[in-house]
């Protein structure tokens, strides 16, 4: 079956269907990942999106239950060169199309994904739609440049009620070692985040994205976690009035857009990406000790270095590329944050001490409290 993705500039690519049939709107990106296929389609950090693969041959490996990052493929479309339908791996399930067809989500296969990457890196971020009626495909310029791109994406992928995950490492039952209980708030969680902090002793309430402040201090918890998540920053304000109210109150760690909620509730500013970071090959440097770390990324919005210096943050982090702010910490309290993804998947595991990090943080506050 063909299929078209057609681009508000009015530039069409023509190639073949190889997920479900109909239409997918949204936020054309690019990921420059050659592996990680799953877990870029079941991150919640990409709802709203058609995701660009970059590396020419996609899906070699198939999909399996054990790689997802959430219950279900996040992203609004998929687009790559080429499909690889005859997968081989020891934990093959079934193949990517097989898989985009079951989620009802529409992919686009043998479009020159070279000249799209290009296109997004020349005039930024571009609404899109794929097709497969390819009779009216002019018709649907008119309708993208008039087509808003949806806001609420956080409150459609947080959880709607609270559960508890127990950590999957053993500890001793005495109050001195006793599991540090983290207050997660679920702006998008990925699966491998909840994963990490489980395997490093956390138990965790997962909470709503819009939960107030006072109800996660009467959990009374040893910390409290800013998960990623998609879209633009500014409009989560609930998230960033209660981020807000938690300041001084417990030991905050933040990733991705928890990073950049973070920065609105100390009163630094966001701003929007040409096209973003996303992939697994990002230098940054920790400016604390000039160590560079290759880190997986994935966001299109950054933290304003200039929107800091009136704040209590300071910088710590800083992307080798262009410089943007990718970690921050308070200059008095107990709080930090990084923009990109310690717990990789997909993605290297170089920077996963940062929990670590936060476990001191939460073990001083609890000998503090001790004493």
């Amino acid at each position: 079956m063909q299929a078209a993705l057609v681009l508000e500039t009015g530039k069409i690519f023509r190639g073949e269907s190889f997920g479900a049939g109909g239409e997918a709107w949204g936020e054309v990106v690019f990921n420059t990942g050659m592996t990680g296929y799953q877990e870029v389609l079941t991150d919640p950090s990409y709802a709203g999106q058609i995701v660009c693969m970059t590396y020419p041959l996609i899906g070699n490996y198939g999909v399996n239950q054990a790689d997802n990052q959430s219950a279900k493929i996040q992203v609004q479309g998929f687009i790559v060169k080429e499909a690889a339908l005859n997968p081989n791996h020891w934990q093959l399930e079934k193949n990517l199309s097989r898989a985009l067809v079951q989620a009802g989500v529409v992919g686009i296969k043998g479009i020159d994904t070279r000249a799209l990457t290009r296109l997004i890196r020349e005039h930024g971020v571009l609404k899109g739609v794929i097709t497969t009626d390819m009779e009216h495909l002019t018709e649907l310029v008119k309708k993208l440049q008039d087509w808003e791109v949806p806001q609420d994406v956080v409150a459609q992928v947080s959880t709607k009620e609270r559960y508890e995950l127990e950590p999957t490492k053993r500890i001793a039952a005495d109050t001195a070692e006793a599991p540090y209980h983290v207050v997660v708030m679920d702006f998008g969680i990925k699966e491998n985040i909840l994963r990490t902090m489980r395997e490093k002793g956390f138990r965790l309430t997962v909470v709503p994205y819009n939960t107030p402040a006072h109800e996660i201090l009467a959990l009374n918890p040893d910390g409290i976690f800013l998960s990623n998540g998609p879209g633009d920053p500014k409009v989560v304000t609930e998230g960033i009035e209660t981020i807000r109210q938690l300041l001084g109150e417990r030991p905050i760690f933040g990733i991705c857009l928890g990073h950049q909620l973070l920065t609105l509730a100390a009163g630094g500013d966001t701003y929007k990406l040409k096209f973003g970071h996303r992939g697994g090959n990002q230098p940054v440097q920790d400016l604390r000790t000039a160590k560079v770390n290759i880190t997986s990324q994935n966001h299109g919005y950054a933290v304003a270095t200039e929107s800091l210096e009136n704040t209590p943050l300071m910088v710590t982090h800083r992307n080798l590329n262009d410089q943007t702010v990718e970690g921050m910490a308070h200059r008095e309290l107990p709080v930090f944050s990084v923009q990109y993804h310690p717990e990789a998947g997909p993605g290297p595991s170089d920077s996963l001490y940062l929990f670590d990090e936060f476990a001191q943080l939460m073990s001083e506050r609890r000998g503090q409290h001790a004493s």
